[in-house]
């Protein structure tokens, strides 16, 4: 999977954008502040619907404008797609070859991406809720289904939440109609629960192996999946639902009195140990920046197994953050196998020397002009 053209209208600090790229590498190279990012938040928007750096699609709208539109021409093994994301006053407009899209999980999927940034670091080291984005986001890009009931949950959760609020502070107490919301959810968690399971467990199998090679052998990857089942109760649709139907009954009480719902995949985690030690919490900056690398390069194998296609990497400013020998193992990793897109002021000597003839385009002030070599 490609995104051969990209063109930009009133997005962020471009008035105007029209580029090609090559299936190769793609080097934004600029000083800070001049639109770099930018032009990685615009393809992973046209890919997600969504920004990675904001909320709030007005910040997305240059200055001054009252729309913005992102445009792109993505080829995979089936030919080529048109994909266009706009925004303006009347909302969000998603169109698949020039056809409106009522639904924006029937649009997301089309272009898969991966990004991976300094704060990515986070996904190691953060709080869960940063690796529960993470298994959202990337998960729901490469399995439709999971996307689904990704949405599906939290739409009950937040009507049983809205209920058990309303019950804490003394308002309607009907004990059926909670016990109807928390079958829906039980249904729908184990079903997104075991998913977890298996995309977890496929990702922590290539996380080791990369892990293992940039470590030397040295050091053992572990991924495991916190739950609030016990992991071998995680083996069909049935046993995970009885098992959190124990649960959320000896939660019943808690949940009645903190008015909302204490069990369920909004509240999982995962787990990544290197050699028997939780390196989130024990481990040197440089076995979390081995592990993130890890599990960001891991996914890039696990999308092509689940969709049959290699996403496109978006790496920002993400090789200032890494040592000689990461580089060197990043940059080996892609060669010849994703559409890459990287930002940096420079390109170091590494890579230089690593990336094989790289299209570079020249940012400044919200213009972009290709490198003349």
């Amino acid at each position: 999977m490609e995104l051969k053209e990209l063109k930009l209208n009133h997005f962020r600090n471009y008035d105007q954008a029209d580029l090609k790229f090559q299936s190769g590498v793609n080097v934004f190279l600029g000083q800070n502040a001049q639109g770099k990012t930018n032009l990685l938040e615009s393809i992973y928007a046209l890919a997600l619907a969504r920004s990675h750096r904001t909320k709030v699609d007005r910040d997305l709208v240059q200055w001054g404008q009252d729309q913005a539109r992102i445009a792109g021409m993505v080829e995979n093994r089936f030919g080529k797609l048109h994909l266009s994301l706009s925004w303006s006053n009347k909302g969000k407009q998603a169109r698949v070859n020039h056809l409106d899209q009522s639904r924006l999980s029937t649009y997301i999927g089309q272009l898969n991406v991966i990004l991976f940034a300094p704060e990515d670091l986070d996904l190691v080291k953060g709080p869960p809720a940063v690796r529960r984005r993470f298994i959202d986001i990337e998960f729901g890009q490469m399995n439709r289904t999971y996307l689904q009931l990704s949405t599906q949950y939290k739409k009950v959760l937040k009507d049983r939440n809205a209920y058990l609020k309303a019950w804490s502070f003394g308002g309607k107490k009907d004990q059926v109609f909670l016990d109807v919301l928390t079958a829906q959810l039980i249904e729908l968690a184990a079903k997104l629960m075991l998913l977890k399971k298996r995309f977890l467990t496929e990702l922590g199998q290539a996380a080791a192996r990369i892990h293992g090679e940039v470590a030397n052998q040295k050091e053992a990857l572990v991924l495991s999946y916190k739950t609030a089942v016990d992991r071998s109760q995680l083996t069909d649709l049935e046993t995970v639902k009885q098992a959190l139907d124990a649960v959320f009954k000896k939660q019943a009480d808690r949940e009645k009195k903190q008015g909302t719902t204490l069990v369920g995949p909004h509240r999982d985690d995962f787990v990544i140990e290197v050699n028997g030690v939780d390196v989130s919490n024990f481990g040197s900056q440089g076995q979390q920046r081995t592990a993130a690398l890890a599990l960001k390069l891991g996914e890039i194998d696990l999308m092509h197994q689940e969709t049959g296609e290699y996403p496109v990497l978006l790496l920002d400013d993400v090789l200032s953050e890494l040592d000689a020998s990461r580089q060197t193992h990043l940059l080996m990793t892609i060669e010849n196998k994703v559409q890459t897109f990287i930002t940096a002021p420079s390109l170091s000597e590494v890579a230089r020397s690593l990336i094989k003839e790289p299209k570079v385009f020249l940012v400044k002030d919200g213009t972009i002009e290709e490198e003349q070599h």
